[in-house]
């Protein structure tokens, strides 16, 4: 983060994500006496305090103005209320909203102002291999969405869309994505338990696979229908897998499941929104 020693955050929320943010900043060099949270819940505070010595405001005061850019990291059904507070104090700021489903129209009502980009994150920013999806307004300048790609660099990769409803659809594939791998690996571990495998070993097995199989995939030029056919010999092991998988139309079956991770994430968009 040594492009923005001088620069000052604010993170509205004190949770899970802002403290995968905050912690990656403060491993780039952004001191903590940089970093103001505003975080209702006490126990939060605590913890924040304890992790990375930032004495957190239990309410949004004049400690917030000046501020360079505003993190919003709230649930999406306490932004609007939290939003007016705050939006005394940042008026020149540029706002990165992590909430989930609402979009950049209805923060700019409760902000007062255009200079907004929202992300899509998801859980692996937790350890820094989290994947973000990242669309800006027309009022953010290209020095507003570098500063962004710093803030969200030190979570892992991220991808910008040129256009805010196909956020909806990084939630269906990444936002919501580490769940369908963890449903794969609770399937993978219960069937290397029938048979005959320890629980920890099935479960050591299947982690590991998904892991240095998602790491060749990352580092071949070749799309993964190729690296699948190359470990798939007819009449072998995994081609018996793969045909059960295909005549019970699994990947059929998976795009729809994405499809309506989608369709929910438009209607949370409409609910929270108003």
């Amino acid at each position: 983060m040594s492009q923005t020693s001088s620069t000052r955050i604010a993170f509205i929320g004190g949770g899970n994500m802002a403290s995968a943010i905050i912690g990656g900043l403060i491993a780039r060099g952004l001191p903590a006496a940089q970093i103001t949270v505003v975080e209702p819940f006490e126990a939060a505070r605590t913890a924040l305090k304890a992790k990375f010595g930032i004495d957190a405001l239990p309410a949004a005061s004049d400690a917030l103005a000046g501020v360079d850019l505003v993190v919003w990291a709230v649930k999406p059904q306490t932004f609007k209320d939290a939003a007016a507070p705050v939006a005394a104090y940042t008026a020149n700021a540029l706002h990165l909203s992590v909430a989930a489903g609402i979009t950049t129209d209805s923060i700019a009502l409760w902000l007062g102002t255009g200079r907004i980009v929202r992300a899509m994150p998801n859980t692996p920013a937790l350890v820094g291999k989290g994947m973000t999806g990242l669309f800006a307004r027309a009022e953010v300048n290209a020095e507003g969405k570098a500063l962004i790609e710093r803030v969200i660099g030190t979570t892992g990769q991220f991808v910008w869309v040129d256009a805010e409803d196909k956020l909806d659809a990084v939630t269906a594939l990444s936002g919501s994505g580490p769940a369908y791998v963890f449903l794969f690996l609770e399937a993978m571990t219960q069937a290397g338990v029938d048979m005959g495998l320890s629980a920890e070993q099935a479960y050591q097995l299947a982690v590991a696979t998904f892991q240095g199989a998602s790491e060749l995939a990352a580092r071949s030029e070749e799309p993964a229908s190729v690296l699948r056919e190359r470990v798939t010999s007819k009449g072998g092991t995994t081609y018996a897998a793969l045909t059960h998988m295909q005549a019970n139309q699994v990947p059929e079956h998976f795009i729809a499941a994405m499809r309506k991770a989608e369709t929910r994430a438009k209607e949370l968009a409409a609910e929270f929104g108003k």
